[in-house]
């Protein structure tokens, strides 16, 4: 086989996950191809994305006629359309999964986008959800916000693989990692093994500089608009100094030890959202050892045409904090960008996923 940009990326030691799931490809071998041909380890879903899958995509027909006839809430519906997916790509992922000791080969599942503000709802639906699929290769997508932090720790805890999402800061980001490792101490204090766990941190990219690029072009002076297209390249950077710290640490050595592996960062949002970047830019901007890159098709596609694989997130942290520095002294506050993000993010699972409702519901008998 040919060898593409994207096998070069697994060589940097970067994983390359699919940002979509259709069951059309599920059924007709597209994933298939997908793992066999371009080295796919791993698939994410959100909301949004069985949103647009479940509107427009025929194949989901039968099962919908046959889901009006029984006796059940719409929830209940789309629960059970989107875990037909998930259980499809879990076991089309499964090798992968075994073939890498539990490192690849996971499906990601969010949890109802209404609870991202209440732990203890977020805990016990992510429990439920990890019963129902009732796979190793599962990963439950927990919102990371304040509540978000607590529920990844308990889910950790209680053996669950967890893929934190919604970053969009390095604060928000060492957070996370920290409930991550302090759910594996407290699975170890309870005496459980924690070598079958496996987290992921899934670092927002485009949505970064979207907001930042928009108040850029509405500031006074000329010379901010050189700082466009740079934000989230140089958080996404000092997020992954940040990582390679605590895997460096005491505190990690001792779960290492235990078998614990380290929770990656993924690099989430990766398609750019303005014409005039480059359609890569997100991508050969951020390989490095010990990373995902979770991309939507047509990224995916893009990369392997023109993709130009080196290590570079490790390039130039002195300009990625003297980036910080230019942007707060032009009054634009990273983490004030960041709590907006996460607030928009929420509000857009929460929006898709009423759009999913409507679009089952459209098949119940009145």
């Amino acid at each position: 086989m040919t060898s593409t940009p994207l096998h070069r990326l697994k060589a940097l030691g970067q994983g390359i996950w699919l940002d979509d799931i259709q069951r059309r490809w599920l059924t007709h071998g597209e994933l298939a191809r997908l793992i066999a041909e371009d080295g796919i380890s791993g698939v994410t879903s959100n909301p949004a994305i069985f949103a647009a899958a479940i509107a427009n995509g025929s194949e989901y027909g039968p099962a919908m006629a046959a889901l009006a006839n029984r006796p059940l809430t719409s929830d209940q519906r789309v629960e059970s359309l989107v875990l037909d997916d998930i259980c499809l790509a879990a076991d089309l992922l499964a090798p992968i999964h075994a073939a890498s000791g539990g490192r690849d080969g996971y499906v990601s599942l969010e949890v109802s986008p209404r609870l991202a503000h209440d732990p203890i709802l977020t805990t016990s639906e992510a429990e439920r959800l990890w019963r129902l699929v009732a796979r190793p290769n599962l990963m439950i997508k927990v919102p990371a916000t304040s509540a978000g932090l607590i529920a990844i720790r308990r889910l950790i805890a209680a053996g669950i693989n967890v893929n934190a999402t919604l970053i969009f800061s390095v604060e928000r980001y060492l957070k996370v990692a920290d409930a991550y490792l302090t759910g594996l101490e407290d699975r170890c204090r309870a005496g459980a093994p924690i070598d079958q766990l496996c987290s992921v941190a899934s670092f927002f990219i485009s949505r970064i500089d979207s907001l930042v690029d928009s108040r850029i072009d509405a500031l006074p002076e000329a010379d901010a608009h050189g700082l466009r297209g740079r934000a989230a390249i140089a958080c996404a950077r000092l997020a992954y100094r940040k990582y390679q710290g605590l895997i460096r640490a005491e505190r990690w050595r001792i779960l290492a030890d235990r078998g614990g592996q380290p929770q990656r960062l993924l690099w989430a949002s990766t398609a750019t959202k303005n014409p005039a970047y480059p359609d890569v830019l997100y991508v050969d901007a951020l390989i490095g050892s010990d990373t995902i890159n979770t991309m939507p098709l047509a990224t995916l596609r893009a990369y392997r045409e023109r993709g130009q694989p080196a290590t570079r997130i490790t390039e130039d942290l002195p300009g990625c904090l003297a980036l910080i520095e230019q942007l707060d002294r032009h009054g634009i506050d990273l983490d004030e960008v960041a709590r907006r993000l996460e607030e928009e993010g929420i509000a857009r699972f929460l929006s898709a996923y009423e759009d999913l409702i409507v679009a089952v519901s459209a098949h119940a008998p009145a």
